[in-house]
């Protein structure tokens, strides 16, 4: 299915989360569907890499503060933008709760005929057996993350109830992703980590260009509810991480070798869990004291991954938006991690 057979000619598109990884890969792909794109982003956020054609309108999601201008006239909204890495449950919240409560109520105001809403595998729950949790099954979140994913689908479904959309990625990877970073660099050295002594852990993956695509599917008028959605493979961990590691071979132009993956024990993923949420606890601390102001960024592991890395795995069932929207994942994985770590090359990251 081409983007530009999707029904967004002309339409007037406010998309949130449009300057993050998975942004750059989307909106492409709306503006050869035609869309009319405008992206909302905070006072400090940094747009000069936008394509030319994209609109740009500043708002508060926290507070709501411009919301009612950057609406107007918009048919279809796609919220992405989440907070992702927190020191507490407050956190989670407290960012992701509010932001599309607002959105979601002038949105409902202004008539927007479609809202889609990019939420997380998080919300449903961790599965380790194929084919993994699916649209009807029961959410049942492990993390403050996952809790705030399901909290933000319930409140915005309240707010528009059908004209809510809504989609539950695994992970997402690809140019310009921060998150894995750390894992591509450790795969570089031959080094990688999956959770759990003397396990695997299955998971499932989604390319950003297949995830884009994904949610112009749920644009489709004949789209409705939830849809899992990956890239219709199951993988364990050392086996992501073991192509990762051809991937980046083949890009740095290196002789490639094994990836060691190391099965750590839950407790001392644990306790590093712990320490390292305890010192952005600490460090959130001083910044207040001293700068008036908390950590810019929590560390990207803490106690709340760890409930999420300590689960058997987390497999979704994609099924549904295949035979529904006409949803087919593009990108291998190998083909995706080339992709991935060819972005990393050029921004200097690898």
């Amino acid at each position: 299915m081409n983007a530009i057979d999707l029904p967004l000619k002309n339409r007037e598109v406010l998309l949130t989360g449009g300057t993050g990884f998975v942004g750059r890969h989307l909106l492409p792909l709306l503006l050869a569907a035609g869309a009319r794109v405008t992206c909302l982003v905070r006072a400090s956020s940094k747009t000069e890499h936008l394509p030319r054609d994209v609109k740009v309108a500043i708002a508060n999601l926290g507070t709501g503060q411009g919301l009612d201008t950057a609406l107007d006239g918009k048919d279809v909204v796609i919220h992405m933008a989440a907070l992702l890495f927190g020191l507490g449950w407050q956190d989670y919240l407290q960012a992701n709760v509010p932001a599309a409560r607002h959105l979601a109520e002038v949105s409902a105001q202004k008539g927007c005929e479609r809202f889609v809403l990019v939420s997380s595998l998080a919300a449903t729950g961790p599965c380790a057996i194929a084919p993994g949790v699916n649209d009807s099954t029961i959410a049942e979140p492990v993390s403050a993350y996952g809790w705030s994913k399901l909290l933000t689908e319930q409140t915005v479904r309240t707010c528009l109830g059908d004209r809510l959309v809504v989609l539950r990625p695994p992970i997402i990877y690809g140019s310009g992703d921060r998150g894995l970073l750390p894992v591509f660099r450790g795969v570089k050295k031959g080094l990688a980590v999956s959770p759990g002594w003397g396990r695997e852990f299955p998971v499932s993956v989604v390319h950003a260009d297949d995830m884009a695509r994904a949610v112009l599917c749920a644009c489709r008028p004949e789209a409705h509810g939830v849809y899992h959605l990956n890239d219709g493979q199951v993988y364990t961990m050392a086996g992501f991480c073991d192509v990762m590691g051809q991937a980046v071979a083949r890009v740095l132009g290196i002789e490639a070798r094994p990836v060691r993956c190391l099965h750590l024990p839950l407790a001392v993923m644990a306790v590093t869990a712990g320490l390292s949420s305890g010192l952005g606890i600490l460090g959130d601390t001083l910044s207040r004291r001293l700068c008036g102001h908390g950590l810019m960024r929590a560390p990207e592991w803490n106690l709340d991954k760890y409930r999420e890395a300590r689960q058997l795995g987390w497999v979704s069932d994609g099924r549904r938006i295949c035979e529904e929207l006409g949803f087919a994942p593009k990108v291998d994985l190998l083909q995706g991690m080339m992709e991935a770590a060819q972005g990393y090359v050029r921004e200097g990251w690898l």
